[in-house]
């Protein structure tokens, strides 16, 4: 589907979509599972790359380290979901107090 031109890095910037990553890495995927979590995928996949403090020079090595971090984040909207993950930080801060102060508590 893809034409690999050697040069992985380049041929990783002409992917556009969450379903264009795990067709170039080679990741069997459910539609039904990327279709809600696309984006929570894509998200994740950045996240555990930047992780990365050194990549190895051979090409087919990087190559398999990429296929790897997209198989666990595609992984983790599998057995769970974007909520329990919380992958961006809208849903980190769900859990945290707002500060709201209510009219009765001013009143006192």
């Amino acid at each position: 589907m893809f034409d690999y031109d050697g040069d992985l890095e380049d041929d990783m910037q002409d992917l556009v979509s969450a379903e264009d990553f795990l067709q170039f890495f080679n990741v069997e995927y459910d539609p039904s599972v990327v279709h809600v979590n696309r984006l929570h995928i894509l998200q994740r996949f950045h996240n555990y790359l930047n992780e990365i403090t050194k990549l190895p020079e051979d090409e087919e090595a990087r190559k398999g380290i990429y296929a790897g971090y997209l198989t666990q984040a595609y992984n983790d909207f599998v057995k769970s979901d974007a909520i329990t993950e919380k992958v961006f930080k809208v849903l980190q801060d769900v859990d945290k107090p707002q500060g709201f102060v209510s009219l009765d508590m001013i009143a006192k």
